[in-house]
This record gives C-alpha cells, structure tokens and sequence, in this order.
C-alpha cells in the first residue's frame, strides 16, 4: 500500500483526494490546504465524504514530509505562480518523496519544457532518488494517449488534429480560467494572458513537437493563432455574466508546420453558453463537450471522448478525469528509476490497474 499525502483541494483537487480515500491501494496520511478556511478540517470533509478520515489538513509542508510518504499527489495551481511552485515540488522530490500532479502543465510533455522549469525539478529527483510525473485530460491523455491511438489505425497520416471543444458556462472558475481567457473582456481591453505573443506556443507547442518527435517529422516550425468572439447579447452563465460587446468565446491554436502547411494541429474551441460562437465548431448533438482527435489519412479516423458522471456536469467529470490521470499512476511513478516521467514512459496497462473494487 502507498502513503499518500494530497497536495490542494480546489477543482481537481477535491476528485484526486476522493479517490486516494476510497482506493484500498492507496492510504492517505496527510493534506495540504493553503487556505486558513480549510486548514484544520478533516480530509472527507474537503472532498465531500461523510466518513471522517482523521486526517486533518494542514499547510506545513515540512510535517507533511516528515510524514515520509511514497508519492504526493500536487494538484494546486501552478500556471499563475511557477517559481514557487518548482520550489515547492523540488522540495518534496529532494526529500525522497515522488510526485504526480496536474499542475505546470509544460510538464506534460517533460523533454519539451525549457530549462527554467526542467533542470531545478530533475536536480532535485536526482538528489532524492524520486520521480515527477505531470499529466491531465488536456494538456494530457488527448494529446499524448488518445492521439497515438487514433494514428495506429492508419497506414498513412497527412495530418493530426487534437482538439478540445468545451462549453466553460457551468466551469466555476472565473478567478484562473475566465481572466487567463479574458471572457467578459472588451475589443480595447489588452490581450488576456493566456493569449499574448508566446503564451500559446508556451503551452501547447511541447504537445505538438512532442507528437512530431513520435511520428519521425521534422517541423519547419511552431506557430500559434487566436481568435476572440464577442457576443451582442448579454450571456449569464455560472462561471460569469458577460455583458453585450463582452468576450465569451475563444478558438486558438498551436500548428506544427511543414511546407508551408499545418500537419500537427492542438486546439481549443472554448465558449461560455451554446449562444456564444454558434458558427464555430460544436460538441456531438446534447453533449457540452468533446476531447476530438482527427487524422487525415488512410483511412480518415475521428475518436471523440465524450465524459458524462450521473451527478456531477461535463466540466467536473473533466476534473475527475485530470485527477485520475495523476492517480492512477502513483504506483508505476513509485517504482520508477529517478527523474522526470511522461506518458510514454509508462506502459498503458500500468495506469488501470487497481481499478476495479
């Protein structure tokens, strides 16, 4: 059985810790929480169980590593503060202990990342004997799992296109996502961050050279587009209100380019309610979103992934999912040789077993 201790409890946070305590593969022994309103709280309480567990959350990492647990699972927001937040997981993989998370998404793709976020992390694996692996639904299974998939069932390929096509209305997280996205923005507003010059290829470019580096291609280059939508009518959605003239919907890309021509395509069609955007592409009829992958090719081969859950929406079934993608590999990551892991290193069958009890 592996120790555990679950690093945040916001949105994919609270599913991972769900999932720890139910698993009877995994023991949970500790919890961090950065915020004073949950610190001191039981664990079953900050994921929505009613079974107490004991384990009582805290935000002393040092007592979370004296713990001496096999794997912590990182979850908390790290795209808006990624120096503190390598200091943080080198801390932990110094001290002997292996991470799995969801956050610094340029981590899904590790021999991508720059050197900034890199070395420090596999300085610190090196110095703990620990292992660091970073995965989700997207940046995550679509483009590192359900893509390759896809590819093997052509005998030529003229292009790959992932594609994540969501409706963010009922997304509860206007205070990351909704101003990264600049939703509720005007026209003369300055660009969101999540789309000034780089930011795109910051993120999703490692995906599409990563896809490239599988297939044997060599890309001319990277390049990056987006393009805003305003709505003329006022959206109200739970994420937020948008205003008419506000921004509520998004569409943007990282395109690997050869000859002139996109052959490696990772995009994002995001709107807030089925009013915004009408024109642009769409989910399958009543669903409020897909995870696509399209290849060109001998044959043409689409592989939609649609998540449903009987009680929570598509937007928290995303969450459960990104969770899962982290926890499910807690155990390969433990046995692993020391260093930074992605997808590809871990055979598919490692991250499903334990799953059925």
């Amino acid at each position: 059985m592996r120790r555990v201790v679950q690093f945040s409890t916001g949105n994919v946070g609270r599913h991972s810790l769900a999932a720890i305590i139910g698993r009877p593969d995994l023991e949970l022994v500790g919890v961090h929480a950065a915020s004073d309103n949950k610190v001191g709280r039981d664990a079953a309480e900050l994921c929505g169980l009613s079974e107490p567990t004991g384990v009582i959350a805290t935000d002393d990492i040092d007592a979370l590593i004296a713990l001496q647990p096999d794997c912590v699972v990182y979850t908390a927001l790290g795209e808006t503060r990624p120096m503190e937040v390598i200091e943080e997981m080198a801390k932990l993989l110094a001290a002997g202990i292996n991470v799995v998370g969801t956050s610094m998404v340029w981590l899904v793709t590790p021999r991508q990342a720059d050197d900034w976020l890199r070395a420090p992390l596999e300085e610190a694996c090196a110095a703990g004997n620990a292992s660091l692996y970073v995965n989700g639904i997207d940046p995550g299974y679509s483009s590192d799992s359900a893509v390759f998939s896809a590819l093997s069932l052509v005998t030529r390929a003229r292009s790959v296109t992932v594609q994540e096509i969501f409706d963010y209305g009922n997304y509860d997280d206007y205070e990351y996502t909704g101003t990264a996205m600049g939703f509720g923005n005007s026209p003369d507003d300055p660009l969101p961050i999540a789309f000034q010059l780089g930011v795109i290829t910051s993120v999703f470019g490692g995906l599409v050279r990563n896809i490239a580096a599988q297939l044997d291609v060599e890309l001319d280059e990277v390049r990056e587009r987006y393009e805003p939508w305003y709505t003329p009518e006022r959206i109200e959605c739970k994420m937020m209100t948008v205003e008419p003239g506000g921004l509520a919907a998004v569409r943007f890309a990282a395109e690997g380019v050869r000859s002139g021509e996109p052959v490696i395509t990772v995009e994002h069609v995001n709107r807030l309610t089925s009013a915004a955007a009408p024109d642009w592409q769409v989910p399958p009829e009543g669903q409020l979103g897909v995870h696509k992958v399209i290849v060109e090719g001998e044959p043409r081969v689409e592989v939609n992934t649609l998540l449903s859950h009987p009680v929570l929406d598509v937007t928290e079934a995303g969450c459960l999912s990104t969770a899962a993608r982290a926890v499910n590999a807690i155990d390969w990551v433990c046995r692993a040789p020391a260093g930074l892991i992605a997808a590809d290193d871990i055979p598919p069958t490692e991250m499903i077993r334990g799953l059925m009890w």
